[in-house]
């Protein structure tokens, strides 16, 4: 495997690691709001860079912070 490959790998499991371990915390929702119009760019981008690490990371990022949307969402109806 290519290093600079291997170490896009990793960079990508540490973020996603993170995420997991503060997944029980919501953020509020403008923060969610703007983190999901911005990881959507950054996919969309990435897509058209061929970046396949940046891809799988900012689409899992967008799907992160769409989840917090609707979770927030809910809430506020409860």
């Amino acid at each position: 495997m290519d290093p600079v490959f291997a170490l896009g790998i990793a960079g990508m499991l540490f973020i996603v690691a993170g995420w997991a371990v503060s997944i029980t915390s919501l953020p509020p929702l403008r923060l969610s709001t703007l983190y999901f119009t911005g990881s959507l760019l950054l996919t969309i981008y990435a897509v058209l860079q061929r970046d396949p690490i940046f891809t799988t990371l900012n689409a899992a990022a967008t799907a992160l912070a769409l989840a917090n949307i609707i979770r927030t969402l809910k809430l506020r109806k409860r």
